[in-house]
């Protein structure tokens, strides 16, 4: 299941604060990590979850594993320079690499602006930093002790798509599904992508590299509890 769009014959207003994460996502990646190659500053504004836990700036090798606990290679990481808990923010405006942020900002393109054009600008604005921050609790409270630093929109679009599924449950997606394009209400395509998140964090180990799933999990539970509330008094 992949989405590459959905109707947006009602929106009334031009979305301007989801053009404008998208716009920041894409200038971070570009200006400052430098495509993924500036390691230095990629690190130092990443999330570690032994950081926040502990309170501690950690600044060391932290060595990658493979299944089998075999090392395969290092992370350095670097000193924080706004402190740790900036990081939970700074860090949910990178990605690892083009794949990562093309997939991102795809689904933030199609699902972002609907919602936003009920929610209204600021609103919208502060559903999506809330989502993240829960996104990165998540991945927290699943693997408190990890030391693999995260990264990423993805908790806070899962949050979109949660508030977007309860919103919309009815909205048709375009989406291609087993090489062919068809179109599907958003409560399956959602469904089939949660239902993947659910199955694949029980699978994985938090405290390993790879997807952070608690994190969309997280941010997905966080905007689906918390979108009629940002949604309250408007017109739908």
């Amino acid at each position: 299941m992949f989405p590459i769009g959905d109707d947006n014959s009602d929106r009334t207003i031009t979305p301007f604060v989801n053009y404008a994460f998208i716009a920041l996502n894409i200038l971070v990646f570009l200006a400052l990590q430098q495509l993924g190659s500036n390691e230095h500053f990629t690190y130092a504004f990443t999330l570690v979850p032994r950081e926040i836990t502990t309170g501690h700036d950690i600044v060391a090798t932290i060595p990658i594993l493979n299944n089998a606990g075999k090392t395969i290679g290092e992370i350095q990481n670097f000193p924080a320079p706004f402190g740790i808990y900036f990081n939970v923010l700074s860090s949910m405006f990178m990605h690892g690499s083009i794949m990562h942020i093309a997939g991102n900002m795809l689904f933030l393109w199609i699902f972002g602006d609907n919602l936003e054009n009920l929610l209204g600008h600021f609103r919208y604005a502060v559903f999506y930093l809330l989502c993240g921050v829960a996104a990165a609790l998540g991945q927290i409270i699943m693997g408190p002790d990890s030391l693999i630093p995260m990264l990423g929109a993805s908790g806070a679009i899962s949050g979109v798509l949660g508030g977007y599924v309860l919103l919309f449950p009815q909205r048709q997606v375009r989406a291609i599904i087993f090489n062919f394009l068809t179109t599907v209400p958003a409560f399956i395509a959602i469904g089939i992508w949660i239902v993947y998140q659910l199955v694949s964090g029980y699978l994985s180990d938090p405290a390993a590299g790879g997807v952070a799933y608690a994190a969309h999990i997280g941010g997905f539970v966080a905007g689906a509890a918390t979108v009629h509330l940002f949604a309250l008094g408007r017109k739908r």
